[in-house]
């Protein structure tokens, strides 16, 4: 955690019991950090999500504590090197598929969207602020669970994209809902319908992120955007609470979205099967490759 300690932070860890997720408070700045390290491929394993959840219901205990300090901002990052997320757990999502289990994959999306929804609900907790910072590569549900959050850093050449339409799906963890208070609907389904890698800068002209980070320096982007906002904080939560009742994101609705998920996953013919098990392959590749490459700078190397 070199970079962060650079930018003067003293980070202390929270709870040790995780194993796909690494977490950090900064006592100072009130900001809770939460780094993804899912294995065997940084995607959305039931393990990570599990532990994602835990982190948000452990962030809602001090919060409601009067005898701890409040978490005013929380950090969805990642500890794999060039990579934020892969998005959903393919090679579970094969598995129910090809078992017809309609209960077993229901549960997973249901799990995913419990996440994104804690995310982008600041946990139900008006004072708090989320955030996600993008270093590398954010696919499928990876971009999904970025776009939820309140404020989305990225890193000038990451890549974020939706390539579900590549196996004759559609990203139903969120995207819609989240891109489409982003961009509009007519441009959100356009990318949606590409399939395409987009480079952060693109997608920071696009109006996708929110703030351009140079490469390396994501962190201390992360504490210069607190910086910016601790000067007008009352009138942006404001503005934020405004924006929520204009324009809603329910529960509800992200969950109907997602039902329609799971039944067109259902559809899927062994073809997009086959598409979907490459993707697999070549997500494994990249994974073993940058762990072979060892640690990245902003993790002390």
């Amino acid at each position: 955690m070199a970079h962060l300690q650079a930018v003067g932070t003293a980070l202390q860890p929270q709870h040790n019991a995780y194993t796909q997720l690494s977490t950090y408070f900064d006592p100072h700045s009130q900001v809770a950090w939460g780094y993804m390290h899912a294995a065997p491929r940084p995607c959305f394993t039931p393990t990570l999500l599990r532990e994602l959840l835990a982190w948000g219901n452990g962030m809602v205990g001090m919060i409601d504590d009067p005898a701890q300090l409040d978490v005013k901002y929380f950090v969805l990052a990642s500890k794999v090197p060039d990579t934020f997320s892969l998005g959903g757990d393919l090679s579970l999502f094969m598995q129910h598929i090809e078992a017809r289990d309609r209960d077993a994959l229901y549960r997973y999306a249901v799990a995913c969207i419990d996440c994104s929804y804690a995310v982008h609900s600041h946990l139900n907790r008006p004072n708090v602020t989320s955030i996600a910072l993008v270093q590398g590569q954010a696919l499928g549900g990876g971009f999904e669970s970025a776009l939820a959050a309140n404020v989305l850093i990225a890193e000038r050449g990451a890549k974020m994209g939706l390539p579900e339409i590549l196996f004759n799906l559609f990203p139903g963890m969120g995207a819609m809902t989240f891109l489409g208070r982003r961009v509009g609907h007519h441009q959100a389904e356009k990318i949606i319908r590409s399939g395409k890698l987009y480079l952060a800068e693109e997608l920071y002209a696009m109006g996708v992120v929110d703030v351009l980070a140079e490469p390396g320096e994501g962190e201390g982007a992360v504490y210069d955007h607190i910086r910016r906002e601790e000067k007008s904080r009352n009138g942006i939560l404001a503005l934020r609470a405004a924006r929520e009742v204009s324009q809603p994101a329910p529960y509800d609705e992200l969950i109907r979205i997602t039902e329609i998920w799971v039944d067109a996953a259902l559809r899927l013919e062994p073809r997009d099967l086959r598409m979907m098990e490459r993707l697999v392959s070549r997500q494994t590749g990249k994974t073993e490759t940058a762990a072979a490459a060892g640690p990245s700078k902003a993790f002390g190397a």
